[in-house]
């Protein structure tokens, strides 16, 4: 039987304070397609200046302003429709609101291309003397120093306008990935031991069945959640083969030696840094992990470990059960520690509506956070009745926070800083919380809840995104090799790599070997392997904050407050750990290991 769409609400049925508020963007969308149209006639305040940015400073620093502002505008106007999108991929309205938002930013790259490439061509003394005549253009420093790294792979002015013109085309297979999960994929319901009918939907599978206290839902949802999957499974491949030619022909016409080399590029890593997160995890913590899977094997009495089963709680009859209110009281006394300045952000948040949190047919899976600058934060999340939700809404809290300090303190061209830091915020407020629930209770059951809900994090960032990220290494080999990337492809490297991590310790079934389908994260470059150096430099961090309290808390804002504005090892040494080297990421490793070795005393 097919999951009927009325087991789930309709996105006018969600009750008003489930919903964001997105009146800080646009207050009608009458007043959005206004402004739509108003950036679009504006783009001359910016190309007005093409071909004259090596005149003087003063015109290199109105340009900069014209766009920077131009910029402010449109990015409110994009996430208005992407905001929109991402609550109901249903809607056809919303999906071709989306579709305009997407060609205007293709419309107006294509337009401003010229800025940049202006600013490539300049010499660099002839920068540096604009800069010392014009201090407005101090700011602009590092945004001049980055884009001079690039200057060896830029083409063409004509090409690059060309190809800036092409963005949403480049941008398609995420969006036919997201279209079919979010809006063709219905998924057949199941039944229980007891013949119960469950309704499924990945958003339910993702944050509900496959963390079940029951393994006969866990199994019978893993199976028809895969069944449809596997239907699927030619398109999305495609889909994901196109997005990794296009960065494999991308790269190659640029002139990098790998594609590899074009995607660490803008993050400012090396190769050394990369292999490093990626091999030290996959070498160091399988270990842990397989010890973690046998303990979850005895103790549940399972038959056999199978992929099904990994999430499964490992004291399935204890269960923290809260509702979203009683879970934002929680998350508040958890980071009361940051600050008032910190916690006047995330009072704001939880009063005024910057989270989402319902559930309904056509929202997007998982969680993000958003934050456009110019405006607030915005956190997408779906609630799931326990404890688990509070580190969600924690972890988007800590991006919310991030971007909220660098907004106020950076500029916008200096608000984002490497994706290579991204996910450090994040995962900080998780820390946070674990050590405020510890700090809380005596009890032992408590105590070893908490201590997987921690695991739970390293799980979601060490163990899932990181084997995302070896995927990713082998796919881009695979493809410069010749290989064509096909479904049967991708699932045999994603079996191969689950397998090489979990050893005999978990059965890697046709389901497991689809896990490639799960996560959009693929079409994001290099971005699942970051997950793992964020929370690496958040456990350390953490510890810091722990043992010596405002000094280290003032350290970790002042890195948050710095935005975009250094690279991302200095960014990180401002916060105490030096990341060019395997050492931190041992730590953090280690620390895994001790969580495992805990619960083990614990069972």
């Amino acid at each position: 039987m097919k999951n009927k769409p009325t087991d789930r609400m309709k996105r006018e049925d969600v009750p008003k304070n489930q919903k964001w508020d997105l009146t800080a963007l646009f207050e009608t969308k009458g007043k959005w397609e206004k402004e739509l149209q108003a950036v679009r006639e504006d783009l001359s305040s910016v190309t007005m200046f093409k071909g004259r940015l090596q005149e003087s400073a003063k015109m290199l620093l109105d340009c900069l302003e014209a766009k920077e502002k131009l910029l402010e505008r449109f990015n409110l106007v994009f996430m208005y429709a992407d905001l929109r999108l991402s609550v109901d991929n249903t809607d056809t309205e919303r999906q071709k609101d989306s579709a305009k938002a997407s060609e205007t930013r293709s419309e107006m790259n294509a337009a401003l291309s010229f800025v940049e490439n202006e600013i490539i061509a300049l010499p660099e003394e002839k920068v540096k003397k604009f800069i010392e005549e014009e201090q407005g253009l101090q700011p602009f420093e590092k945004y001049f120093a980055d884009l001079h790294e690039r200057k060896a792979h830029v083409l063409g002015e004509e090409t690059e306008e060309a190809l800036a013109a092409l963005g949403s085309l480049f941008s398609a297979p995420y969006n036919i990935y997201n279209r079919g999960k979010l809006s063709d994929m219905q998924f057949d319901s199941f039944t229980d031991e007891e013949g119960k009918e469950w309704p499924l939907s990945f958003a339910l599978y993702a944050g509900k069945y496959c963390s079940s206290s029951s393994a006969d839902i866990r199994r019978n949802a893993y199976d028809s959640f895969n069944k449809t999957l596997n239907q699927y499974k030619h398109t999305f491949a495609a889909a994901y083969a196109a997005n990794v030619n296009h960065e494999v022909t991308m790269a190659r016409l640029r002139g990098y030696d790998s594609v590899t080399d074009m995607l660490l590029q803008p993050q400012q890593v090396t190769k050394e840094m990369y292999h490093n997160q990626l091999d030290v995890i996959l070498e160091e913590l399988a270990p842990h992990m397989r010890k973690y899977a046998i303990l979850k094997k005895r103790v549940l009495g399972l038959d056999k470990m199978t992929f099904a089963d990994i999430k499964a709680p490992l004291d399935p009859d204890f269960k923290i059960e809260t509702s979203y209110e009683e879970a934002l009281k929680t998350v508040k006394d958890a980071l009361e520690i940051m600050g008032s300045e910190y916690m006047d952000m995330i009072n704001t948040a939880l009063t005024e509506r910057w989270v989402d949190y319902a559930d309904n047919i056509g929202k997007s899976t998982g969680a993000f956070c958003s934050s456009p600058y110019g405006a607030h934060p915005y956190v997408l999340m779906t609630w799931p009745d326990t404890m688990r939700g509070a580190y969600t809404l924690a972890h988007e809290l800590g991006h919310a926070g991030h971007f909220y300090l660098a907004g106020k303190n950076q500029r916008m061209v200096n608000t984002r800083p490497s994706r290579y830091f991204i996910e450090a915020p994040s995962t900080m407020n998780e820390m946070l919380l674990s050590n405020h629930l510890l700090s809380k209770t005596t009890d032992n059951r408590t105590k070893r809840w908490v201590i997987l809900q921690q695991l739970g994090t390293y799980y979601h960032n060490f163990v899932t995104h990181l084997l995302e990220g070896e995927l990713q290494r082998r796919v881009y080999k695979l493809a410069e090799d010749g290989e064509p990337i096909t479904a049967s492809v991708l699932s045999e490297q994603k079996s191969d790599v689950l397998r090489k991590f979990w050893g005999d310790t978990v059965e890697i079934d046709g389901g497991a070997s689809l896990t490639w389908m799960h996560q959009p994260h693929y079409y994001m470059g290099l971005y699942p392997y970051t997950y793992s150096a964020g929370l690496t430099v958040s456990t350390i961090v953490s510890k810091q904050i722990i043992e010596e309290g405002n000094p280290a808390v003032e350290r970790w804002l002042d890195v948050l407050r710095a935005g975009g504005t250094l690279k991302p090892l200095d960014l990180i040494k401002k916060a105490g750990v030096n990341m060019s080297k395997p050492d931190p990421i041992r730590e953090a490793v280690a620390h895994v290991g001790s969580l495992i070795d805990e619960l083990e005393e614990r069972f």
